[in-house]
């Protein structure tokens, strides 16, 4: 991926997950580290916020919609609540306003869990709010590895731009 071709092959995809596996150990290995520190209900309600704000409104609105379409808006909050930008904002506010604290850990591990574990990236509004493959990019992913001969085919885990 480059910014020319905002768009990740198997093998790039799969390491930029990597690289979000390596950050949530070392976040949750911090957060074991200080275990018998961490305010529990903080940590919780930091941890679950995200997805109540971010996700869940849109994936319910995915569902009930009968052709799986919904607003921008949707997108528009999961991306934000889905952002390490937001989420050291809301970090941030929270140390000026009681303390830095061993839960905050949990924010970034969510994110990092979502990329790393489950391949949750920000959504782009071009593409369904939940990952289905796009034919378009089905055609040109197997168009482009056809031609340039690569040896990475089009399938699972090719993915479009993340922007």
């Amino acid at each position: 991926m480059d910014m020319a071709n905002p768009f990740e092959t198997p093998t790039t995809y799969r390491l930029h997950r990597a690289e979000y596996l390596v950050g949530l150990a070392v976040t949750i290995g911090l957060f074991v580290a200080h275990i018998g520190e961490v305010r529990w209900i903080p940590a919780v309600i930091l941890f679950v916020y995200i997805d109540l704000i971010g996700y869940i409104p849109g994936a319910v609105a995915y569902r009930r919609s009968p052709g799986q379409r919904v607003a921008k808006g949707y997108y528009i909050a999961y991306n934000t609540m889905h952002s390490l930008i937001t989420q050291t904002v809301v970090a941030g506010i929270w140390m000026l306003v009681y303390k830095p604290e061993w839960a905050l850990l949990v924010l970034p591990i969510h994110l990092f869990a979502d990329r790393g574990v489950f391949g949750n990236f920000l959504k782009p509004f071009a593409l369904g709010f939940e990952p289905e493959p796009n034919p378009a990019y089905t055609r040109l992913a197997a168009e482009l590895y056809r031609r340039r001969g690569a040896h990475e085919t089009a399938g699972a885990g090719v993915t479009a731009a993340r922007t």
